[in-house]
């Protein structure tokens, strides 16, 4: 036994001996953090033309840190399965470094490749903006520990998750991540994320936090996305560049361990006009000695090579140095004090590099020394190495961990209007709220399942049959491209009004509850005055919806961000300055509580 392999020992000691013991190439390796896909079946996919070959990124490159891409559910035990194959060709490579698998967020109700999963086998929960609009720190530390235990159960150790960033610029496409617009009611939740994944200090039952997007990349210049060139600028024209970083603050607090820089680049601050990955001042001046991070520093995804994902021809976001080549941005990010990259699968860069005498091997060994304290940290050297699939099939998905999920989605719809209606308390001539619903009466859908609604009230497909007609609405955008471009929703906030027509006509008709899925803030200005209710949501089921609908849940939720009143209001607000349009339609925190 090498004193690596003993867990007798402290696990400083285990780092140093077996961090003496690696080649370059094996250190190198460390310092990659890609995706990899796998099969439905739970077997290890290797001909995706997108993604590199599991055998090729573990035993070709020694890559052992990896963020899995699943195209189509996968069950609890199937992925526990498949987490041990590959650990199994781990083990035989080299000096058998166990592999670390990472996800993004993968417990909500939609499914946005850009940006989450689905649940599939996992409980399903309100997105983040839907925890955010629960405003309440015991239900996102019980989520997160949830979150935990089936990430652990099937052998993922790293969440690509939470994003502390702040929805302070509406038209932002990426705020469906986030957990609202207030620095103080984020902090408070971000701690408690924290600490339901990771516990008071990380070790064999944790799953490691990587909190993104550090500074905060909320402020995008017109709300455009830094995944695109067009969105590559991050601005603060409010002055508001500390008011973004309360929340990472809280993170930090928390004791999370690691830390993932955003693409955008700072303009017209006092930092350099580079992509935060690239940055020092960022990176090594705020991050690791202002806030005294040791932890590992992990780039946004594809800093360095271009690709094709999806479809869509994606250059590097290499913003500030696309004039560099590949060499010299992977040299440009660990001076800046990064300690991996994301989404790359070149560690042959950083050989050349040392080769060249460019890099020395000592700041290779920096890096490589943070990386292996958290495998050592989270057991993967020990009795953490394989799970059990019985056990992930018994744990993940359960139905009191379904039934905290069910019941975050209902907490988190926002009741923003229930006009006194005429025809609400039908055939009395009493005007009354149109909430909650009656069991049993009529209703028109449109948006929601009729299978689910079946069980609270009879379904009609004649409006004119109907008592009420409940629709459900995405928040509207500006389509933008094809493939990967297509996942991020931004632009405009109002609907169309060829869009705005059918549900128009219906309130018209009948008294209409209009529920819109507010992964943005939208101008709802045409609906408020019309709709006989109207309600936000936040990756809701229908059957937490409806439940909300006729009264058998009460409605908890409030407002994560202001609503506008206009699209001019926006564009008028400043992207740093949180709820900064004028005369909202309804304010931050708004919600009517329904019982």
């Amino acid at each position: 036994m090498h004193p690596y392999q003993n867990p007798a020992l402290p696990i400083e000691d285990r780092v140093s001996d077996l961090l003496s013991r690696l080649t370059l190439a094996e250190k190198a390796g460390l310092m990659f953090h890609t995706m990899i896909a796998v099969n439905p079946d739970g077997t290890i996919a290797d001909g995706n033309p997108m993604i590199p070959s599991a055998s090729s990124l573990l035993r070709d490159k020694l890559i052992n840190h990896v963020n899995i891409l699943t195209f189509a559910p996968v069950p609890p035990e199937r992925l526990a399965a498949w987490h041990n194959r590959i650990q199994e060709i781990a083990a035989g490579v080299g000096h058998g470094i166990p592999v670390t698998v990472s996800s993004d967020p993968r417990h909500g109700v939609i499914d946005n490749p850009a940006a989450s999963a689905a649940a599939g086998g996992f409980s399903a929960w309100p997105e983040p903006i839907g925890l955010g609009a629960t405003k309440d720190p015991s239900l996102v530390r019980g989520f997160a520990d949830i979150v935990r235990q089936e990430y652990l159960a099937t052998g993922i150790r790293v969440a690509l998750h939470p994003m502390a960033d702040l929805a302070t610029e509406p038209r932002w496409a990426r705020i469906n991540g986030t957990l609202g617009s207030d620095a103080d009611t984020v902090s408070a939740l971000i701690r408690e994320y924290v600490l339901g994944l990771q516990g008071d200090a990380l070790g064999p039952d944790s799953v490691a936090a990587m909190v993104k997007h550090f500074p905060g990349a909320g402020p995008q210049k017109d709300g455009e996305d830094a995944h695109f060139a067009y969105g590559r600028e991050q601005v603060y024209p409010g002055g508001m560049w500390d008011y973004h970083l309360k929340p990472f603050e809280a993170a930090f607090e928390a004791g999370a361990a690691q830390v993932m820089p955003y693409y955008g680049m700072p303009v017209d601050t006092e930092h350099e006009e580079v992509g935060f990955g690239f940055n020092a001042g960022v990176i090594e001046g705020l991050l690791r000695q202002r806030y005294g991070f040791d932890g590992v520093i992990c780039t946004d995804w594809g800093l360095v090579s271009d690709a094709v994902i999806m479809g869509t021809d994606m250059p590097a976001r290499a913003w500030g140095v696309e004039h560099l080549d590949r060499h010299a941005r992977v040299l440009r990010i660990l001076e800046a004090g990064a300690d991996q990259l994301g989404g790359e699968h070149c560690p042959e860069l950083i050989i050349d590099l040392v080769a060249d005498g460019r890099l020395p091997e000592s700041r290779v060994d920096v890096s490589a020394r943070r990386i292996l304290r958290d495998k050592f940290r989270l057991g993967l050297f020990d009795d953490r190495r394989f799970v059990d699939p019985a056990a992930a099939a018994r744990i993940a998905g359960q139905p009191a961990f379904r039934s905290a999920g069910l019941t975050a989605q209902r907490d988190s719809i926002v009741v923003l209007t229930d006009r006194p209606v005429l025809a609400a308390v039908p055939g009395s001539g009493i005007a009354a709220p149109v909430l909650p619903l009656a069991e049993g009466i009529s209703v028109y859908l449109d948006g929601v399942d009729p299978v689910i609604a079946a069980g609270y009230a009879k379904v009609v497909d004649d409006p004119a049959s109907a008592d009420v007609a409940i629709v459900r609405r995405a928040a509207p955008y500006d389509p933008r491209g094809v493939g990967f471009e297509a996942f991020f929703h931004a632009g405009r906030l109002e609907w169309t009004d060829e869009e705005l027509a059918p549900v128009l006509e219906l309130t018209a008709t009948l008294p209409t509850v209009v529920d819109v899925w507010l992964d943005r803030p939208a101008v709802l200005t045409p609906f408020a005055g019309r709709a006989a209710a109207l309600t936000g949501s936040f990756g809701s089921s229908d059957e937490a919806l409806l439940d909300v609908l006729f009264g058998r849940a009460p409605s908890r939720g409030t407002l994560p961000f202001e609503l506008p009143s206009s699209m001019a209001a926006v564009e008028a607000s400043r992207e740093d300055v949180p709820n900064d349009s004028a005369d909202p339609l309804f304010p931050y925190g708004h919600g009517l509580p329904l019982s």
